[in-house]
């Protein structure tokens, strides 16, 4: 194992209430319900994909034009980034730190594969910037998650060999893209919804350096 690939929302921190709130107040504007039980389909999606379900679910996805429904992903960027200027460290998942300690201790390499636009700047809030090797720009990803093209660039920005890389989701399709990717994926949340991981942990606190190399050691059995 030679590098591990983050998600960040919901892994190294939850911002997943602060897009539920930014997204449920544009939907509101625009008539649409966006409840907690729809916001659970819109994570590890990027923005203007999160948009088109919206929109689709409200009925009207032919009512925007592309210039329009940019104009309205800026908008709910522009609520979100309000919501999330009060995080500090304490914001960070339990077990983060120092898993993100052991692995530099290790000489393992860590990239953030998010399809966060914002992830940089969400890094310097929980003042863990330091720790990553690289960040995957999204803005230069064809194909959004399911597809495998954000760890593919993930892998190759660390130098790594994808065989020889380990991501860790907490979305179904982040899993799906970790997959597709020919990397092994570990993930945290209800292993039903995970079930295409090589290992599900209920908790970011049970991730460890040794779960990991477990789960890629017997991904080579």
């Amino acid at each position: 194992m030679k590098a591990v690939l983050f998600d960040l929302d919901g892994v190294i921190t939850d911002t997943a209430k602060f897009h539920f709130l930014a997204w449920r107040d544009l939907g509101a504007e625009l008539g649409i319900e966006v409840d907690e039980a729809f916001n659970e389909e819109l994570k590890g999606v990027s923005r203007i994909d999160s948009l088109e379900r919206i929109l689709a679910q409200g009925g009207v996805a032919d009512n925007y034009s592309s210039a329009e429904k940019d104009e309205l992903c800026v908008k709910k960027n522009a609520h979100y980034l309000e919501l999330i200027k009060e995080m500090t460290p304490a914001d960070i998942l339990p077990g983060i730190i120092p898993l993100l300690e052991e692995l530099k201790a290790a000489g393992i390499k860590m990239i953030v594969t998010s399809a966060s636009k914002n992830a940089p700047g969400i890094l310097d809030l929980l003042q863990v910037r330091a720790y990553f090797d690289g960040i995957v720009d999204p803005a230069t990803i064809t194909a959004g998650k399911p597809a495998p093209d954000i760890f593919l660039a993930g892998a190759q920005l660390a130098g790594a060999d994808p065989a020889d890389c380990v991501g860790v989701e907490d979305a179904a399709s982040g899993v799906e893209a970790i997959k597709s990717a020919g990397i092994v994926a570990v993930a945290v949340g209800d292993a039903q919804v995970l079930a295409l991981a090589d290992r599900v942990l209920p908790s970011t606190a049970d991730l460890s350096l040794a779960v990991l190399q477990e789960a890629w050691e017997n991904s080579k059995k």
